[in-house]
């Protein structure tokens, strides 16, 4: 019942964070949101009534399944470097937030302001 409840406020957390406008909070709601994910994939693997699955001379039938166990490694190294990639994008974004395009005006010729084009 805890895993089930760790889940969801993680996958909660997550999506609300990334529901938000900041980069910061979208790139901290994905890292909830594959925090969450990973923990249900692993909860899938029924690990706590189960032997290892390697090491042990154990029944295969009483073992738990290692196929989940690699998915999570393999969905923690790439949810890593996504994560790095949006902290990057958050730090460097950060600093053209509070500019504007310029807009050239050229004598009122609405031809070049693009919006002044109206389709009737």
């Amino acid at each position: 019942m805890t895993l089930a409840l760790s889940v969801g406020l993680l996958v909660g957390g997550g999506v609300y964070l990334m529901m938000r406008r900041d980069m910061l909070r979208i790139a901290l709601g994905f890292t909830l949101l594959s925090h969450g994910v990973n923990l249900m994939l692993i909860s899938a693997g029924g690990t706590a009534w189960r032997d290892e699955p390697f090491g042990t001379h154990t029944d295969t039938a009483t073992v738990a399944d290692p196929l989940p166990q690699a998915f999570v490694l393999t969905a923690i190294v790439i949810s890593f470097s996504i994560s790095v990639l949006l902290f990057v994008t958050a730090a460097v974004g950060r600093r053209n937030d509070n500019t504007r395009p310029e807009i050239d005006e050229q004598d009122g010729d609405p031809a070049r302001d693009p919006a002044s084009e109206v389709k009737h």
